[in-house]
Formats: structure tokens, C-alpha cells, sequence
């Protein structure tokens, strides 16, 4: 038991760091190509920041723990909103630009029902999986395509503290950071699994947990960072971003490696809560875009938003904790 702690701690600590090299050459290899600083934050830095659970999902997979992929898939989700951006939100007020509004925030939305509707059947199958994966890589490309962002986005984008490292050292952070995210992903999982073994609750229930709250660091780090260098902009992007990459790539990996039947509290508990927070906010943004310190069709999200995704986020936990 001592040793799967230790092994959980170690790989999130390795899993963080090694997110951030990835992301830190990924992003230097991108920009060394000649790609703009607003493509390298919208794909690159939303797909590193995911690196973790990405890694996690497939390794959970490969090692016959498909339950704890799809749990911190939506566990994920439920930190971002709830945690995360609750978090964030009590700490600094934010504006929202208003392609967020009008893009983002609908695309999460659709994404969510579609992947709903897909495990209905109370199965992760290879269909479902393949159609998540082409869905991400459609929205990729519109992402890509996308025209007339707004200014201030642009300027945040341009702002953002990317590395510039030559090709060979962006080639060698970025293969040492990959590396490493395989490496504290099997270790996580390894004591994860051991823990659940141990204490005799579900992967599922240590995926939606402790793998869920530990690979939401990054998202967390990110977005209180954007936050605090005033670009409270980009963080609601940058949140929604991950919950569209969890859903699409982190989720779909267990069924396309190994179909997965589904615990029957993942529809009526867990991901009818990731559901509700989505529409939660959706429903903050709409509204906050009345709000009287909101400007040119921008939304503004004060404190009490945050403590009411706080409230809610702490809510499931009880619920998880009485059904687990």
C-alpha cells in the first residue's frame, strides 16, 4: 500500500513536469515551423495541457483498467468546471471573449449530448470510440480554419510565455517530455489500481478521484496563471478546451484499445454530473453576458459563479462518496 502512495505521488509529480516539457518543445517545434503563437495556443498547448490524461487513458487501457480511464475522463471534466474554474473564479472575476460564447460553449455542449448518446447502451465500443476521435479531428481542423478571432485574443495568444528553443533542443525537450509521460503514466496507474485493490473500492471510483483531481494540476496551474496575467480572457477557453480533448480522445482510447462494458453508475451518477455542471456554466455565460461589466458581447462570471461550481463540484463528491 505504502509503495503504490509513493508510486501515485511520484507519477504525478513526473506526469506535470513532463507535461510541461512536452508542451514546452511541441510548442517551440511549432513555432520553429513557422505556425502562429494563436494556432500554437488554441491546438498545441489545449492537446499538452490534456498530455496527462491522454497518456493515463491509454495506459489504463493497455493494462485491463478501462474503468479508470472513462473515470478520469469525466472525472476530469467535473474537476474543470467544478474545481478548477470555481477555483479560479474565487480567486479573480473573469471576462469571456465572445467566440467562446458563441463557438466553444455550443461545440462542448453538442459533444457532450453525442457522447451521451453514444454510450447509452451502457458500452464503450470501438464505434464509439472511432466516431469520438474523428469528431476531435474535425474540430481541429475548424480550429485551424477558424478566421476573424478577436483581437484580444490574438494579443493574449502573442502574450503567452511560450518557449523559443532551437529545432534540436525544441526536438530533444519534447521527446524527453513524451518519455517521461509514459514512464509516471504507468506508474500512476500501477498504484492506482493497487490502491483500489487495497481499500476495495472500483478503478472507476479512483479514476473519477484522485486521477481526476491529480491530472486537472495542469488545467488548474494554466488557467489561475492566465488568470492572474489578466488574460481571464483565454481561461474559460482554455478549460473548455480540455473537457471537448477528455471526451473526444481521453475517453474514446479505452474502446478503441479494448471495448468496455460500463459500471451502471456512470450514466445516472457520474457523467449526468459532468452534464449538469456544462449546462451550469453554459447557462453562467449566457447570462453573464447581461451582467453590467460585461462589454461587446463578452460575458462576465463573478465570485458567486465560482462558489456555486465549487458547491455543486463538492455536492458530487458527496453523492460519489455515498454510492461508491
Amino acid at each position: 500500500m505504502l509503495l503504490a502512495v509513493i508510486a501515485i505521488l511520484l507519477g504525478f509529480i513526473i506526469l506535470i513536469w513532463s507535461a510541461d516539457l512536452f508542451v514546452a518543445g511541441a510548442a517551440s517545434i511549432a513555432e520553429n515551423l513557422g505556425m502562429s503563437p494563436l494556432i500554437i495556443g488554441l491546438t498545441i498547448v489545449s492537446i499538452g495541457t490534456s498530455a496527462p490524461e491522454i497518456l493515463v487513458s491509454f495506459t489504463a487501457a493497455l493494462s485491463d483498467a478501462g474503468e479508470l480511464a472513462i473515470g478520469n475522463a469525466i472525472g476530469s471534466n467535473i474537476a474543470n468546471i467544478g474545481l478548477v474554474l470555481g477555483t479560479t473564479l474565487l480567486i479573480i472575476p473573469m471576462q469571456v471573449y465572445a467566440d467562446c460564447i458563441r463557438r466553444e460553449v455550443p461545440a462542448l455542449l453538442v459533444v457532450t449530448a453525442g457522447v451521451g448518446l453514444l454510450i447509452l447502451d451502457g458500452e464503450l465500443s470501438r464505434l464509439d470510440g472511432s466516431l469520438m476521435l474523428a469528431s476531435l479531428a474535425f474540430i481541429l481542423y475548424l480550429m485551424v480554419q477558424r478566421e476573424d478571432p478577436e483581437a484580444s485574443l490574438i494579443e493574449a495568444a502573442e502574450e503567452e510565455a511560450f518557449p523559443h528553443f532551437a529545432m534540436g533542443k525544441a526536438w530533444l525537450t519534447f521527446a524527453l517530455g513524451l518519455a517521461l509521460l509514459i514512464a509516471s503514466s504507468r506508474m500512476l496507474v500501477w498504484g492506482a489500481t493497487e490502491v483500489a485493490l487495497f481499500v476495495g473500492v472500483s478503478k472507476l471510483v479512483i479514476g473519477l478521484t484522485i486521477v481526476a483531481i491529480g491530472t486537472s494540476l495542469p488545467e488548474l496551474a494554466a488557467t489561475i496563471a492566465s488568470s492572474l496575467r489578466g488574460h481571464t480572457e483565454i481561461a474559460v477557453g482554455n478549460v473548455i478546451g480540455s473537457n471537448l480533448f477528455n471526451l473526444l480522445a481521453v475517453m474514446a482510447i479505452p474502446g478503441i484499445i479494448i471495448p468496455e462494458e460500463l459500471d451502471t453508475f456512470v450514466l445516472p451518477r457520474d457523467y449526468s454530473s459532468m452534464t449538469l455542471l456544462t449546462l451550469v456554466m453554459a447557462v453562467a455565460l449566457y447570462r453573464g453576458r447581461r451582467h453590467p461589466e460585461a462589454h461587446d458581447g463578452r460575458a462576465f462570471l463573478g465570485r458567486w459563479v465560482g462558489a456555486l461550481f465549487v458547491a455543486l463540484y463538492a455536492g458530487y463528491y458527496y453523492w460519489l462518496y455515498q454510492t461508491r
